[in-house]
Formats: C-alpha cells, structure tokens, sequence
C-alpha cells in the first residue's frame, strides 16, 4: 500500500481502554484525539505489560542494522537489497518501519517498508517498498539504516535508553496485544524525585517508566502540571509527537 496522507481516525469513547489480540484495522503509530484534544498512538505491547502511568519506549535500535551498504537500485524501484551487518533480521522486523539512505547516492530519501523475509546476519536482505525509489542508489556508496515502526513492539521505558520514548500508558496492554498509549496533552505519571510544577521534565535515567527535573542529556518529555512527590504519580503535560 502506498504512503498518502489521511485524516485523523474517529473512534467510540470506549475504544482508549482497548487491549486487543487483533490490530483492529489501525495502522500501528495511528493518532487519535479524546474531547480534550489530548493524543494517543496505537501500539504493540513488546516484552511485558505496559503500565498505565508509565513511560514507554519503542523498540530498542539494533546497532548491526545500520549503516549497511545498499545494492544498486534505478529510480521507480519497489524492492531495495541492504546487507547485513551480524545479526540476522526475523521475517517483516521492519514491517512498517523505514528505511533512509544515510549516505551516498539517493542520501536523505526514507522510505516506507512494505514486507520482507527473513535472513541471516552478514546476508542480503530484500526489503519491499510501499512507494517506488524516487531517487538511484548506487552500491558504491549508498548506505542505510533500517527503523522498525516506533509502535512496534512498544516497551517499558528503561532507565538507559536504547530508543526515543513514544507515550505513557493510559490502560494496561498486555506483551504481544495491541492499544493506547498517551503522547500529548494531560497525562499522570511516576516521578523519580521530586517535581516543581512548570519544570520541564525528561524521562528518568534512574528509575524506568519515570520522568525527572530536566538534567543531562536524557529525552525531554513534558511539562509539570503541579507538584508531584518522589515515587509518586502526578499530572504533567506530554510533549510527544
């Protein structure tokens, strides 16, 4: 299916508690809007449950999947052949991720990912496209970096991070099963430590699911909305895309 551009999704007010086995017709990242004008994104659970209240992160980077040289490719292509580095890549991993030529040829160009099989680490990988190459890739130059979809395979957000957070859980979503995670607007969260209302907050690098007082170099998230108590949950303004 190709990439196009869509309006927001309309749902019943029931459907932000969902916890289903079935991805319900929604495209995984799919954003929706409660009365208040607050987000949420449509995710899948990866590894464990994902608390309500909680920070959650997509899924780790694999480093072996980056920067892998690129098989030459004409303009109005629809597949695209990388290399791996050592690890192997499970069938569709990259389903509804992306994509993007990091250097060479075609440099800047992502593209969205359709389907593609499994393969070994160090083999080729033949990855196809939902739109056709816009722009030649050239094997003497071209690289790549492939992303999973960031609502796919969702997990708790870790005190060192291996991704970007992506939204905090408004309602349990079980490992493997599909809902709603809060990206913007009025969200509760866990603090680790305690929180001035109006400080900006990132996510914490001590305690995982939480955010913390801006510090260091760890992900801005939110805005305090009132006081909050060390290991307590309070209201916060989500920043999210």
């Amino acid at each position: 299916m190709a990439t196009k551009l869509s309006s927001n999704i309309l749902l019943n007010p029931s459907d932000l508690t969902t916890n289903s086995s079935v991805a319900n017709q929604v495209n995984l990242g799919a954003k929706a809007f409660d009365q208040m004008g607050n987000a949420y994104r449509w995710c899948l659970a990866g590894g464990t449950t994902l608390a309500v209240g909680k920070l959650q992160q997509a899924p780790a980077q694999v480093a072996n999947h980056q920067n892998l040289t690129v098989a030459t490719a004409a303009i109005g292509a629809t597949s695209l052949t990388v290399t791996l580095g050592a690890t192997a890549a499970t069938a569709n991993q990259y389903a509804g991720g992306f994509v993007t030529i990091t250097a060479g040829t075609g440099l800047a160009y992502r593209y969205l990912i359709d389907s593609h099989p499994a393969a070994n680490a160090s083999a080729t990988l033949v990855l196809t496209l939902s739109d056709a190459l816009a722009v030649a890739t050239a094997v003497a130059d071209s690289k790549a970096d492939l992303q999973a979809n960031p609502f796919s395979g969702v997990i708790l957000n870790p005190a060192t991070a291996s991704s970007a957070p992506v939204g905090v859980g408004v309602a349990p979503i079980t490992n493997a099963q599909y809902g709603w995670i809060q990206t913007s607007g009025v969200a509760g969260v866990l603090a680790d430590g305690a929180i001035t209302v109006g400080t900006a907050l990132v996510a914490s690098n001590g305690v995982a699911g939480a955010v913390e007082p801006l510090a260091g170099v760890q992900a801005a998230v939110a805005t305090a909305l009132t006081d909050i108590s060390t290991t307590k949950y309070g209201n916060v303004n989500l920043l999210l895309p």
